[in-house]
C-alpha cells in the first residue's frame, strides 16, 4: 500500500505549484510536547479517512475539532493533507493555525524539496518524514531543508532496521515509532516496546497509531515514549474532549 501511495504522490509532485505564503507565529512541536499537562504529550490528529479503515467521518470541521482537542489538553494538532487516500487538504493547516495556539504538524508523504517549501508556505510548524519512504541520506537532506525554513520534523520509523539506518546518518530531534506493521497493516503497541530501546535518549520519542486504551498509553510510557499521536480513536468519538480525558486517566496509566 505504501508503494502505491508514494507512486501517486510522485505524480502529484510533478504537477505541484507553490501556494501563496501564509504567515503565522511559529510554535515548537518539541517544546510543546515537553511541557504537557497530560501524563504524556499528545499530538491529536484530524483525519477524515485512511486506506486501512476507510471513512472515519462523513464530514468534518477541522477548526471545531482542533478547538476541542486544545480544550482537552492536546500539545499539538496533526493535520492530514493527503487528499487522494486520506481526504485531507492543505487548506486545513491554515484554518487550524488561525483557530488554536498549538503547533500544527503537517501529516503527508513528503518526498521532495518542493513539498518542504509548500509546507512552509501553508503555515505548518512541523512536518512528518517517513523513513520507509526514502533512503536515510535523502531524508536527512529534507530534514535539514525543513529546519532551515523554520520547520521541525517528526521522523517516523516502522522497524528496528529503519531506525538503525536512520541513526547511521543522523539523530532526529523527534522520532516517531509507528505501531502499524506495513506488511499486515495490523497495529500493536508492542512495536514501540520493541523499538524504543534503540532510540537515543536525546531524542524525544512519539508512539504513533494503534493507541486505543489507557493501558496502551501506560505501556508506551513505560517503554520510554514521551508523547503519543492519536487519530482514529479520537475521530471516531462524538465527544472528543471526553475521549482524551478517558484515554489519559491518571489512575489507569500510573497503575
Amino acid at each position: 500500500m505504501l508503494e502505491k501511495i508514494l507512486a501517486t504522490k510522485r505524480e502529484e509532485i510533478s504537477q505541484l505549484q507553490l501556494p501563496e505564503k501564509q504567515y503565522f507565529p511559529k510554535k515548537s512541536l518539541k517544546a510543546s510536547l515537553q511541557k504537557t499537562s497530560l501524563p504524556l504529550g499528545l499530538i491529536a490528529e484530524i483525519k477524515q479517512a485512511s486506506p486501512s479503515k476507510g471513512v472515519l467521518c462523513e464530514t468534518i470541521s477541522p477548526t471545531a475539532i482542533a478547538r476541542v482537542y486544545e480544550e482537552g489538553g492536546a500539545s499539538a494538532i496533526s493535520v492530514l493533507t493527503d487528499r487522494t487516500y486520506f481526504q485531507g487538504d492543505t487548506a486545513y493547516v491554515a484554518e487550524v493555525k488561525k483557530t488554536v495556539s498549538l503547533p500544527v504538524l503537517r501529516k503527508d508523504f513528503i518526498l521532495s524539496p518542493l513539498q518542504v517549501e509548500e509546507t512552509a508556505c501553508i503555515g505548518a510548524d512541523a512536518m512528518l518524514l517517513i523513513a520507509g519512504a526514502m533512503e536515510a541520506k535523502q531524508l536527512h537532506e529534507l530534514y535539514e531543508l525543513a529546519y532551515s525554513k523554520g520547520l521541525e520534523c517528526l521522523v517516523e520509523v516502522h522497524s528496528e532496521e529503519e531506525l538503525e539506518s536512520l541513526l547511521a546518518v543522523f539523530t532526529p530531534e523527534v522520532i516517531g515509532i509507528n505501531n502499524r506493521n506495513l506488511k499486515t497493516f495490523q497495529t500493536s503497541v508492542s512495536q514501540t516496546e520493541q523499538i524504543a530501546k534503540m532510540v537515543p535518549k536525546e531524542a524525544l520519542l512519539v508512539s504513533e497509531s494503534g493507541i486505543h486504551t489507557p493501558d496502551d498509553i501506560a505501556r508506551v510510557k513505560k517503554a520510554g515514549a514521551n508523547a503519543v499521536l492519536i487519530g482514529e480513536q479520537l475521530m471516531r468519538k462524538d465527544d472528543k474532549r471526553q475521549a482524551i480525558i478517558d484515554l489519559f486517566s491518571e489512575s489507569a496509566i500510573n497503575q
